[in-house]
């Protein structure tokens, strides 16, 4: 059975497209069978919500009379820097970044109020963001401060580009040692006092493609309430990870570097997010779609919960450490239920991901094909497989 995407576009502006999420696809395949569902359904959606630190925004703000030179200057949007060794009038804003004033972990553990990932919020949600600026003077640019408050519809150009998303797997954290500790896996407590994970495990659009088959350069998404488009792979993309027989990787595996216009997006979809005694983070949904083109992409998309492992890592002493040590596996069935055994313990789990907000993207991505708002894209080309050996590259500090 072989199906193409241009098929199956055909069959969307029909309205005669299959459309599922990848949670119904797993039921309908436990009761009918791959074979057969295969030659059904046309596309599976997928869907997540959660942190993404390697996250921001690049904005155009059109000039100023007399002119300014933001590149090369300070700019504070809120009280949060942005980024400007761009150009004129081009910043950008990380959603880790804090304002100079905040205490960090000075008081510790430090509360992270406010930082990148909110001002993202506060614009895509039309909230006035007072932007400071202060530079130097040159001929062609002669204003050296500006201070004025803008909105989302007050700019020309807002891209959300964030140069990793969209994990491929990732770690369990628990903490060994005899003290809460802060991390961006939130609070753990001691002792294996609590397991914290960060997926949405059989919604999560890479562990339901997890060769990159069908998701490539080029493909379009849904990204934060609006659509968006696979840029580039995403830094720290590792394609040469361990995986189980299913393709499933067993540890962090790929990522994504995804682009898309934040005037199109929504606030509920798009969260600041503050990590006691870390930082500040920017909740992202995405939601992509994969096409049902042979038996096998539809065998991996219809992977469940059950047969989806998570390595435990210790956050205490392991991972800052950089010790590649897994203290054992457990799938997302386990993690769901709120608990999981791990050293003989009974240990209660918590995920920082929202896996009902992963069904609701799943859900609005499958109504906009089935509407017909939504085209599938082919990939412009494959990024590195396991077999290239490309691997993500730890520092080498040279004294």
């Amino acid at each position: 059975m072989r199906k193409t995407i241009a098929e199956i576009n055909e069959k969307i502006k029909k309205g005669k497209a299959v459309v599922v999420t990848a949670e119904e696809l797993i039921d309908m395949c436990k009761k009918q069978g791959v074979k057969k569902v295969a030659k059904e359904i046309d596309v599976v959606t997928t869907g997540t919500f959660g942190p993404m630190c390697s996250s921001g925004l690049f904005i155009n703000f059109g000039h100023a009379n007399p002119r300014i030179k933001m590149g090369g200057g300070k700019v504070y949007l809120n009280g949060v820097p942005a980024y400007a060794g761009l150009a004129a009038v081009d910043v950008y804003i990380g959603a880790s970044a804090l304002p100079d004033n905040d205490p960090r972990n000075t008081e510790y553990p430090g509360d992270f109020k406010y930082g990148g990932g909110h001002v993202i919020e506060d614009l895509v949600a039309g909230k006035e963001v007072k932007l400071e600026v202060m530079t130097y003077k040159t001929d062609c640019y002669p204003r050296k401060e500006l201070s004025t408050w803008i909105k989302l519809s007050d700019v020309n150009e807002a891209i959300l580009f964030n140069p990793r998303n969209c994990y491929q797997n990732y770690n369990v954290a628990v903490n060994l040692s005899k003290k809460t500790i802060y991390t961006y896996m939130g609070i753990l407590k001691p002792e294996l006092g609590n397991a914290n994970y960060c997926s949405a495990g059989q919604l999560s659009p890479l562990l339901k493609d997890p060769y990159l088959k069908t998701i490539g350069f080029g493909t379009r998404i849904f990204l934060g309430g609006g659509v968006g488009y696979v840029a580039w792979w995403g830094t720290q993309f590792n394609p040469s990870v361990k995986r189980r027989k299913n393709g499933i990787p067993l540890s962090p595996g790929c990522t994504l570097a995804l682009i898309g216009d934040l005037k199109q997006m929504k606030p509920e979809f798009l969260r600041g997010a503050s990590l006691t005694g870390y930082g500040v983070s920017l909740i992202v949904g995405i939601g992509i779609p994969i096409p049902v083109l042979n038996e096998e992409i539809c065998r991996w998309a219809a992977i469940p919960d059950e047969e989806i492992y998570a390595p435990v890592v210790d956050y205490s002493n392991d991972y800052p450490n950089c010790k590649d040590k897994v203290l054992g596996e457990v799938n997302y069935a386990q993690l769901k239920s709120g608990k999981i055994e791990l050293m003989g313990k009974e240990v209660p789990t918590g995920s920082l991901s929202s896996y009902k907000k992963a069904k609701e993207i799943a859900s609005i991505l499958k109504e906009w094909i089935l509407k017909g708002e939504f085209l599938l894209t082919e990939k412009i080309f494959d990024f590195p497989g396991p077999e290239s050996g490309y691997t993500f590259k730890s520092l080498k500090i040279r004294e």
